[in-house]
């Protein structure tokens, strides 16, 4: 689940630069945004579940 929450992270800062400099894709902003939040909303989950499994 973790590798899950770092992958979508990862998109998430890509997808916010690219729509950050294309005035044509600004629509990539807010995939990013909602990405972003969905990543952080799953790694407080698994943080406060007490799952502390850090595989790769």
């Amino acid at each position: 689940m973790n590798t899950l929450l770092i992958i979508a992270g990862v998109v998430a800062v890509v997808l916010l630069l690219v729509g950050g400099f294309s005035q044509a894709v600004s629509w990539l902003l807010w995939v990013g945004v909602v990405l972003l939040i969905v990543a952080a909303i799953g790694w407080l989950l698994s943080f406060m579940s007490g799952h502390r499994s850090h595989g790769v």
